[in-house]
């Protein structure tokens, strides 16, 4: 069941960050003004897409988890700092509050390893040759 639960928490820790970087996509000249107007340089966009649709594809299935779940979790912290400090906004204070929840969820990950049902574990066993169990810190 944990392995089931792992990856139910990936999956759902993973699908905000893809469709955040698809509507970027979309958006992309007016997200990118936003970034400049936050005084984040808006060719760091390409970056930011990258990191949140594979980023996010990464963590779903499994892929060099914990790196995956840290730069998540970096960026999850970094931005809400960046773009929801205007506490006096509840909207705002919430989106910051979101983004550390999703930040301490991805540690969660981080912490427990991709599971069982994963490219990480897939890979382990292919370079261990099948005959040992699954390690924890993958």
């Amino acid at each position: 069941m944990r392995n089931i639960e792992l990856l139910i928490g990936r999956i759902l820790l993973a699908h905000i960050f893809i469709l955040a970087g698809l509507g970027k996509i979309g958006a992309y000249a007016a997200t990118q003004g936003y970034m400049d107007t936050m005084g984040v340089p808006g060719a760091l966009l390409p970056a930011v897409i990258t990191l949140q649709v594979g980023g996010g594809i990464a963590l779903a299935a499994g892929l060099f988890t914990r790196y995956t779940a840290w730069a998540l979790a970096a960026f999850c912290v970094i931005s809400a700092i960046i773009f929801h400090n205007n506490f006096a906004d509840q909207a705002q204070m919430i989106l910051f509050m979101k983004n550390l929840a999703m930040s301490g969820g991805l540690m969660v990950i981080a912490a427990a390893s991709a599971g069982s049902i994963s490219i990480d574990h897939w890979r382990l066993q292919s370079v261990q040759g099948g005959n040992h169990a699954y390690h924890q810190g993958t």
